[in-house]
């Protein structure tokens, strides 16, 4: 398998997990009548979520079997970021610039990790 379709293989995981914590903040967020059992198994957002992650998992399988761990792994911190990008775009969240400079360093990380890998 390729380098560029591992990576981009890669992509589609981080895409995936992060999307499906935006799903499921999304679906908790808009659940009336607080969170019970029964609220979650009828929230298709639940069920979304689930759905992305365990396409996602199915991909990481096909990463960690064709990539090395050292590398896969540490740059899956990637979704972190996207995770305060998200946070900021999707739910209005005020973000403090400590949390926009520890997503800074993590992408600098990123960067170390994958280069020359």
């Amino acid at each position: 398998m390729s380098k560029l379709v591992l990576y981009l293989l890669l992509l589609g995981n981080i895409l995936l997990l992060s999307g499906g914590q935006i799903v499921w903040k999304h679906a908790l967020s808009n659940m009336t009548g607080g969170l019970t059992i029964a609220n979650l198994l009828t929230s298709p957002g639940v069920y979304i979520g689930g759905f992305m992650y365990v396409i996602a998992t199915g991909l990481w399988f096909v990463i960690l079997n064709n990539m090395k761990l050292s590398v896969a792994y540490p740059l899956q911190s990637f979704a972190y970021v996207i995770g305060i990008f998200s946070a900021w775009l999707v739910f209005g969240e005020s973000i403090p610039a400590t949390r926009w400079i520890g997503g800074a360093v993590i992408l600098i990380g990123v960067f170390l990790i994958s280069w020359k890998a």
